[in-house]
């Protein structure tokens, strides 16, 4: 999975060597939850990373970058509360088109899917119970996940941006108690950001 990593961070330093290639920073504010689970709550979160946008034309461009994540989802029974916090590397692969709604502000659409790579994170709950989200023994999660990402937004003269992102995984990325096998839940996570282009 390093390798993985290191080949795809590789292969984007790569393309911005190309003068179609730009370089952003971004900052989100995510709130995840779980399809299929009614106990769950949505949980509010973090989205920060870098991003590239290399250009094949004026209005087509891929879309890529390396953002830490955090997702999960809370639990509230009575007056008894739990989160399920775990942290990610994701990596989007997108194909996003963009049009001039004026002479300096840019409406963009994208999709594609996306990669992403269990860092680290947290279980917390009422009864004291805390453990690490991928490491310990105790942990259900899995490493890896899988999905589809799509966006709106604008970009505001050269360098600002605003996105609202959305994303639905494939995978199953907890190991559920056997009576939601039948429901095979995934992660689902909305972000609104802000990034500022170079």
């Amino acid at each position: 999975m390093k390798k993985l990593v290191l080949t795809m961070l590789f292969g984007l330093i790569a393309l911005a060597g190309y003068s179609q290639a730009r370089w952003d920073v971004q900052f989100g504010m995510n709130f995840s939850n779980m399809t299929k689970l009614d106990e769950t709550k949505a949980l509010p979160g973090f989205k920060l990373g870098i991003g590239m946008d290399y250009a094949f034309t004026d209005n087509w461009s891929f879309q890529s970058g390396l953002m830490f994540a955090s997702k999960g989802f809370k639990v509230k029974e009575g007056g008894w509360k739990a989160t399920q916090r775990p942290i990610y590397l994701d990596i989007p692969l997108l194909a996003a088109y963009k049009f001039n709604i004026t002479d300096d502000i840019k409406f963009v659409v994208d999709a594609g899917p996306y990669l992403a790579i269990g860092l680290g994170g947290k279980y917390k709950d009422d009864d004291d119970d805390d453990w690490k989200v991928f490491d310990d023994e105790g942990s259900n999660w899995k490493r890896f996940d899988l999905g589809i990402q799509w966006g709106v937004g604008v970009e505001l003269g050269e360098h600002y941006l605003v996105n609202f992102t959305g994303q639905n995984g494939f995978i199953t990325p907890y190991d559920f108690p056997s009576e939601y096998d039948g429901d095979k839940p995934k992660n689902m996570t909305f972000t609104i950001g802000i990034g500022y282009r170079f």
